[in-house]
């Protein structure tokens, strides 16, 4: 017997009918790729970047009330928090905080954001309406709010983007 009449004795990549071998599974199914949610956690990070430039500025006009003192005045009265309107900036630089994170989260990758794109939808819906209930209440006059406000503006329009962006996108 020379060396070009012996069989082949083990498994081989022609060999799945072979005893005590298994052919892998195949799918016809296309494959999920994991990849990161680019644009949607980029916006989200852009939010939470735009509730943290909102901390030093000016929110009212008339009072010049930074950022900051709001929210150091609503973690102090947290017991009253929605009767004196507290709940407004705190709304806005936490729910911007915890977009940076989601955002953040978008882009690790993974087959499908759309949870985590869930989860942003909701804090944005909750800053979006953080921010809609003082210029309802100032009869939609945007003279009143100074340029931390318009911040505020900018965390829920870019919260709201990216979350949606997220929840939009099916995997690849």
């Amino acid at each position: 017997m020379t060396e070009r009449d012996q069989s082949p004795t083990g498994a081989t990549a022609s060999s799945g009918s072979l005893p005590g071998t298994t052919a892998p599974p195949y799918s016809d199914r296309p494959v999920a790729f994991r990849g990161p949610e680019s644009l949607g956690g980029l916006l989200l990070i852009l939010a939470g970047i735009a509730a943290a430039i909102s901390l030093p500025l000016d929110w009212l006009r008339d009072r010049g009330d930074s950022g900051w003192r709001l929210v150091r005045e609503a973690f102090a009265d947290l017991g009253e928090i929605f009767d004196d309107g507290g709940w407004q900036p705190l709304a806005i630089v936490l729910g911007g905080g915890l977009l940076l994170l989601l955002g953040i989260a978008l882009w690790l990758p993974a087959r499908s954001h759309r949870f985590v794109g869930l989860v942003a939808l909701v804090v944005s819906g909750i800053v979006t309406a953080a921010v809609i209930v003082p210029l309802a209440a100032a009869d939609w006059d945007l003279g009143a709010f100074g340029l931390g406000f318009w911040c505020g503006i900018a965390v829920a329009v870019l919260g709201l983007l990216g979350s949606l962006k997220a929840v939009l996108t099916g995997p690849r």
